[in-house]
C-alpha cells in the first residue's frame, strides 16, 4: 500500500490524464476514486456534483434519470475532464458511465481519459445499498442500474477491478496497473 511518506508512483501524467471511475450505484466509486487521487495526488472531484437538485430529488424519490436528464449532467462531467486536459492536470471523477455512449462523451475518444470499472455483483451491492445512509441513491434504482450497464469492452481499454477487497486494496491495484503501464509505455517491462 503506498503511504503519504513514500513516493507517489510515476503513472505517466507530464500531459495530464483523467481516470473516469465508473460503475452502478454502491460498487464504491467515491470511496475508491477519492484515494486513487489521494494516492497519485491529483484532483478529485464526484460527478454527483454535476447533477441539479432537481435530478438529485428524482433519484431520492427512486425514479432513474433518462437520457435527457443525463445528457447536461454527462456534458457538464465532460468538461471538466477537457478542461483538466488543457491545463495539463491530472484528476480523477467518479461518474456511473453505465452506457458506451455516455463513456464516449466523457472520453471523446481520448487515450488520456481512462475507465476505471468497479464490478461487483447484483448481491453484494444490494447489500451496500440497503447499509447504506444519507446517499440521495435510492436502493430501488439498484435493478434499473445493472439493466443500464453495458460493461466496458476492452477496445476502451479499462481497467477492471473487483469489488470484494476493501477499497483500500483496489485503489491499490489500480495505482499499481497504472503505474505498470506507464513503465512498458516508457519501455521498462
Amino acid at each position: 500500500m503506498t503511504s503519504p511518506a513514500e513516493p507517489t508512483p510515476d503513472v505517466g501524467t507530464a500531459a495530464g490524464r483523467v481516470l473516469v471511475v465508473m460503475g452502478v450505484s454502491g460498487s464504491g466509486k467515491s470511496t475508491v476514486a477519492a484515494l486513487i487521487a489521494e494516492r497519485l495526488g491529483w484532483i478529485f472531484v464526484d460527478g454527483d456534483s454535476f447533477h441539479t437538485p432537481e435530478h438529485v430529488a428524482k433519484m431520492h424519490a427512486g425514479h432513474a434519470l433518462d437520457d435527457e436528464d443525463r445528457a447536461p449532467w454527462l456534458a457538464r462531467i465532460a468538461t471538466w475532464i477537457q478542461q483538466r486536459l488543457d491545463a495539463g492536470e491530472s484528476g480523477v471523477v467518479v461518474c456511473s458511465a453505465l452506457r458506451r455512449a455516455y463513456r464516449d462523451i466523457l472520453t471523446r475518444g481520448s487515450r488520456r481519459v481512462r475507465l476505471v470499472y468497479l464490478d461487483g455483483d447484483r448481491a453484494l451491492i444490494g447489500q451496500r445499498l440497503a447499509e447504506r445512509r444519507g446517499h440521495f441513491m435510492s436502493p430501488r434504482l439498484l435493478d434499473s442500474q445493472f439493466a443500464t450497464l453495458e460493461v466496458p469492452a476492452p477496445d476502451e481499454h479499462p481497467i477492471t477491478v473487483g469489488i470484494l477487497e476493501p477499497p483500500e486494496a483496489i485503489a491499490d491495484r489500480v495505482v499499481a496497473e497504472l503505474a505498470a503501464e506507464a513503465r512498458r509505455d516508457a519501455g521498462g517491462e
